[in-house]
């Protein structure tokens, strides 16, 4: 089947591409074994330089590239933007740390010396998502890179265009042939590339279902597997916040890429003392919220990125309804041309509801009433998930004692959350397991090996 690259927004057709074939596959996976090979001879300096140079043409022509990302999955213009240049932003900080971060290890032992010494893997097979189209493919392909492994890329079957720029960049800026291969494969053949005898590791951000067959296949094969799911963020609002900055990024984390990102902040969980006025700021933020055209600066909500994922999630929210939670604002879809759905709140969301056990990828927030602090804290673990989280106190101290019984990757207090280069990033549960970014991020595709000498 070919690739379809259809604008969400308008629901118009940008471009076909036809799929690989096995052969095309297994030699595309063998010339990147054997371009990772020289690569992995290279200096750091020299991949340092290549990096920069990513970096450099990203900022040059960033909005060249968020253009090809609003108009394939639907993300505001503006929002696109500051994706790209993200992306610089992680190539220029693994040209800058990598080295250090491969450094050996001294380590005191029975040996006269021993020390504990970093080599690249080999090939990373990057399993991507449409959602963030640029960014978790440069997140996870910088540090591999500089670590000295080649990346081939197999995104999602919905943003192909974005998948051939990210390809053309690394060439244009002075990568080796096959250190950086875009795979034109169908999501059925993920299998065979991880059985290929020339991908060494696997990485992987997507949904739970997609981590547990990649996670049996790699293991299948024996090879290292890094896994970023699914998530279910709990939002705490306890009674000291300041309900107006919690509420500001309530809007910006819950609504941001209209919703659909794993480490939005997806369940709201207040206290009895500020749970009224809690969701009455938050509905006047919630519908002022302008809906339109991505490719309008002024747009804050674009469509979702599939007619499929708006169905989706429209079944989740009326159940839900049916189920007893209440529509505060929104919870049906845009009529007209293109994906969208309106800013949703769903109040009194319980046990009872689909809301309440599911990840909503979508431009819907839910509310879940605390009966207490304590409660709050139990209900924000009830969940499968575990990959962000966050806590809103003026008490900091209290909040820090209170993010230590979380069970997330991360825990941020008054502040939402994010990934960042130099902070390790990933979940617990069905979240998924290891962890990208930072010194931890990049010695998960290494071979760290103990050098013990008499």
């Amino acid at each position: 089947m070919p690739f379809v690259s259809l604008n969400p927004a308008t629901n118009q057709l940008i471009q076909t591409h036809a799929s690989w074939d096995a052969h095309r596959l297994e030699q595309a996976l063998e010339k990147a074994h054997s371009a990772q090979q020289a690569w992995a001879q290279t200096t750091f300096s020299l991949r340092a330089e290549v990096l920069r140079k990513v970096a450099m043409h990203l900022h040059a022509q960033r909005d060249q590239y968020a253009n090809i990302i609003t108009q394939e999955m639907g993300k505001p213009l503006l929002e696109a933007r500051a994706e790209v240049e993200k992306c610089a932003g992680v190539c220029d900080y693994y040209a800058q740390h990598a080295e250090e971060f491969m450094c050996a290890e001294p380590v005191a032992s029975d040996a006269g010396k021993s020390y504990v010494a970093y080599y690249p893997l080999g090939v990373v097979l990057a399993i991507m998502p449409w959602n963030f189209p640029f960014w978790q493919v440069f997140r996870a392909a910088a540090p591999a890179l500089m670590a000295g492994n080649a990346v081939a890329l197999k995104h999602a079957p919905n943003v192909p265009q974005c998948a051939i720029a990210i390809e053309a960049i690394f060439r244009d800026c002075g990568l080796m042939e096959g250190v950086f291969t875009n795979l034109m494969i169908e999501v059925e053949q993920a299998a065979d590339a991880i059985a290929s005898p020339y991908v060494h590791a696997v990485t992987l951000t997507g949904s739970e279902a997609a981590g547990r067959k990649v996670a049996a296949c790699a293991g299948q094969h024996l090879k290292k597997c890094v896994l970023e799911l699914g998530g279910s963020d709990p939002f705490i609002v306890l009674h000291d916040a300041d309900l107006e900055h919690a509420v500001d990024m309530a809007v910006a984390s819950r609504f941001l890429n209209c919703g659909q990102s794993c480490i939005a902040a997806k369940r709201f969980i207040v206290v009895p003392q500020i749970a009224d006025e809690f969701l009455k700021q938050l509905k006047i933020k919630v519908e002022a919220l302008k809906v339109g055209d991505p490719m309008s600066d002024t747009t804050q909500i674009g469509p979702m990125a599939r007619l499929d994922l708006r169905v989706s999630l429209h079944s989740q929210v009326t159940d839900s309804i049916a189920q007893g939670a209440v529509a505060v604002t929104g919870c049906m879809p845009v009529e007209g041309t293109g994906f969208f759905y309106q800013p949703s709140i769903l109040d009194r969301v319980t046990v009872k509801t689909r809301a309440y056990h599911e990840e909503l990828f979508g431009p819907v927030a839910i509310i879940i009433r605390a009966a207490s602090e304590e409660d709050a804290l139990h209900l924000a673990n009830e969940t499968r998930f575990g990959l962000g989280s966050s806590i809103w106190s003026n008490d900091t101290a209290r909040a820090e004692q209170l993010a230590a019984r979380i069970h997330a990757g991360s825990t941020f207090i008054n502040g939402m959350v994010k990934s960042d280069p130099r902070l390790p990033f990933g979940g617990v549960k069905a979240s998924g397991y290891g962890r990208e970014l930072s010194r931890l991020g990049m010695h998960e595709f290494v071979n760290a090996k103990t050098v013990w000498v008499r």
